[in-house]
């Protein structure tokens, strides 16, 4: 079982864009997608305050992490991480299947 796991929640097709973004992040929630191996890339939105605390820990960026969607369960690794340039919050994630 991985360390580090991640709840989550799948985004609707009209919860997608620069606008749903912005607002999105006013909500405390992080835009973020799965994408990689033989499926389909997910959109997902994670909580801001669960991954603020995760991106504190020691390898978060090089183990293997374990995203949970309703009662799925992705294993991934981070690939990018975007932050805000003056607050240095996260402000989208992607994450590649391992």
């Amino acid at each position: 079982m991985a360390k580090f796991v991640l709840n989550a929640q799948t985004r609707a097709e009209d919860l997608q864009g620069k606008g749903a973004s912005r607002r999105l992040r006013r909500e405390a929630l992080v835009p973020a997608i799965i994408y990689g191996g033989e499926a389909e890339p997910v959109t997902i939105t994670l909580e801001l305050r669960e991954l603020t605390r995760l991106l504190l820990e020691d390898g978060f960026f090089t183990e293997t992490l374990e995203v949970k969607i309703g009662e799925k369960t992705e294993s991934v690794k981070i690939q990018a991480l975007q932050r805000h340039p003056a607050k240095n919050t996260p402000m989208h994630a992607d994450f590649v299947r391992a």
